[in-house]
């Protein structure tokens, strides 16, 4: 015989087609909160995205042997002797990189905390019915992984594209034509990964949170 404990356990959990419908609107109602941490994260990765394959380009063209090509990189910018074959970012790159990246996930923590505080009532109903702490911390990351994926994809996409634009602006069609595809995808699919973390990493805070408040303190908030 199964215990009463056991019992409203099975109760309370929902399935995860049910949250996921239940995150989904609620990055709806909230869509202008949530869009403007999306694009937050799609600059971010936009960014990592297009210096990436940026570099991706140059190495393409650097394969080649062309020495006409690898001083069009040299009057470019690239730091390049005679006996390189590989192009890789600038520190200084590295460094606006790092610093968007965590500027990123400074901004979805502060979004996020707010999101929480907006929502007191709403998670202290939940609880009221019987919503066990994972439930609402699992709404939380669904709610942070949809936005990252749609986010961080839009920000890959963006990036790759506008890196392919200047290329071609600044060496015609060379890049087009030595680019290593696979290499790109790689890259486009390490920006997405990266935004993806960012994401739930930035929610991790403020969904423990909501999932440790307790009821009473959530109904008791004043709107």
């Amino acid at each position: 015989m199964r215990s009463d404990g056991d019992s409203v356990k099975r109760q309370v959990v929902l399935p995860l087609s049910t949250s996921v419908a239940i995150a989904y609107n609620s990055i709806r109602v909230r869509f202008f909160r949530s869009l403007i941490t999306t694009l937050t994260l799609v600059l971010a990765v936009s960014f990592l995205s297009f210096v990436n394959v940026t570099t991706d380009a140059a190495n393409g063209m650097l394969a080649t042997g062309d020495a006409d090509l690898r001083q069009a990189l040299v009057r470019s910018g690239y730091d390049l002797t005679p006996q390189d074959t590989h192009a890789g970012s600038s520190p200084k790159q590295r460094w606006i990189i790092i610093l968007s990246l965590l500027v990123c996930t400074v901004g979805i923590v502060n979004a996020q905390l707010m999101a929480v505080t907006e929502r007191f009532r709403e998670i202290g109903t939940m609880k009221c019915l019987g919503a066990l702490d994972r439930f609402v911390l699992r709404l939380f990351l669904l709610e942070a992984g949809m936005q990252g994926v749609v986010g961080a994809g839009a920000g890959a996409l963006i990036g790759a594209l506008f890196a392919l634009l200047n290329s071609a602006l600044q060496y015609g069609f060379a890049p087009l034509r030595t680019m290593p595809w696979s290499d790109a995808a790689i890259s486009i699919a390490f920006s997405l990964g990266v935004g993806c973390l960012l994401s739930l990493a930035g929610v991790l805070y403020p969904a423990f949170v909501a999932a440790r408040m307790q009821p009473v303190d959530a109904m008791r908030v004043e709107e």
